[in-house]
């Protein structure tokens, strides 16, 4: 019995932001027909140290592919420790029998998944002639936001703002020479959000830095940066205002943008319009006015991690990418 073993950068060589996002809106629509099984992640707290993991397993039958991501968030590991904040390691299994398939690097998938995830959120949510984007947050993952978006809608203008602002300066000028895009640093939050036609929010706060006053009728919001309980980016003013898309309720009112307010009791289950996997598989309408602001909560699905695993794995499997070892 032997395991295909890929790292990251045979990952890079493998998939593109473009099949990520494919791969990505199929695992959406199958969780919409009911066709994958999918429980919630499941969190472990490293308080002494200010991180967690997360354990993420899933199973897409049409797909025939299943495996788990076991995911760690530490934001203070760059500064201390010269690790990335979030790192995964994927295990595919073969549903016929158990056996382990491959392990490989998770994080670049977690990066572009999530990214591919936004966009085909935008797809379905922002309206059709969205050019003016606002990310608030320079890190790594307002990278693969920008490149999935770039993706699926014609972009004219990039804002972007972070707390510190040599990394909001850093990103318009790597951004903009990649990939070929107007991109300006901004000095403030507001800044950026006022007039901007996609909001995109990656950061790790625990307090509104979106407020509602900001946002203006017919904008679409990528809430990426809640991922835990207590997390949040946004005045819940706005989500009362909104139509609230999560990719799940149970993650989302567990740890997404919705959770705080949730916990308050300033939102209900009431207030959610539908689950992105719902709108993918035709069974709600996404967007329907040019009026409306849209919201989409993303706390990042099991089935994403596997079903671009598995896009990967095939292709390694077909190119002979990776190294086979015998682990029993």
């Amino acid at each position: 019995m032997k395991v295909r073993i890929i790292s990251r950068s045979q990952i890079e060589r493998l998939i593109s932001i473009g099949e990520t996002i494919e791969f990505v809106e199929k695992a959406f629509e199958a969780k919409g027909l009911g066709k994958v099984q999918m429980p919630p992640k499941s969190y472990i707290f490293f308080r002494k140290y200010g991180g967690d993991f997360r354990v993420m397993p899933g199973y897409l039958e049409e797909l025939k592919a299943a495996g788990v991501k076991v995911v760690n968030v530490h934001p203070k590991n760059p500064e201390k420790h010269n690790f990335p904040s979030v790192m995964a390691t994927i295990l595919l299994l073969g549903p016929e029998n158990g056996a382990p398939l491959s392990v490989m690097d998770g994080t670049l998938i977690t990066k572009m998944r999530t990214g591919a995830a936004a966009a085909v959120a935008t797809k379905y949510l922002a309206r059709k002639d969205s050019e003016i984007i606002a990310m608030i947050g320079a890190g790594v993952q307002a990278r693969t936001q920008l490149e999935a978006l770039n993706d699926v809608i014609n972009i004219d203008e990039v804002r972007v703002e972070d707390i510190v602002p040599s990394k909001a300066k850093q990103y318009a000028q790597e951004l903009g020479e990649r990939l070929g895009l107007n991109i300006k640093p901004v000095d403030t939050t507001k800044g950026a959000v006022e007039g901007a036609d996609i909001v995109v929010t990656v950061t790790p706060r625990r307090k509104p830095i979106v407020m509602d006053d900001w946002i203006s009728s017919g904008t679409h919001i990528n809430a990426i940066g809640a991922d835990a309980p207590g997390k949040e980016e946004l005045d819940p003013k706005i989500l009362k205002r909104a139509k609230i898309v999560v990719d799940d309720w149970e993650q989302a009112s567990h740890s997404g943008e919705i959770n705080v307010p949730f916990s308050r009791g300033m939102l209900t289950r009431d207030d959610i319009y539908s689950d992105i996997c719902s709108i993918v598989a035709q069974k709600k309408e996404g967007r329907i006015s040019e009026e409306e602001i849209t919201v989409f909560d993303s706390t990042g699905l099991a089935i994403q991690d596997i079903a671009t695993a598995w896009r990967v794995y095939q292709k390694a499997e077909k190119e002979n990418v990776g190294e086979e070892v015998e682990l029993f």
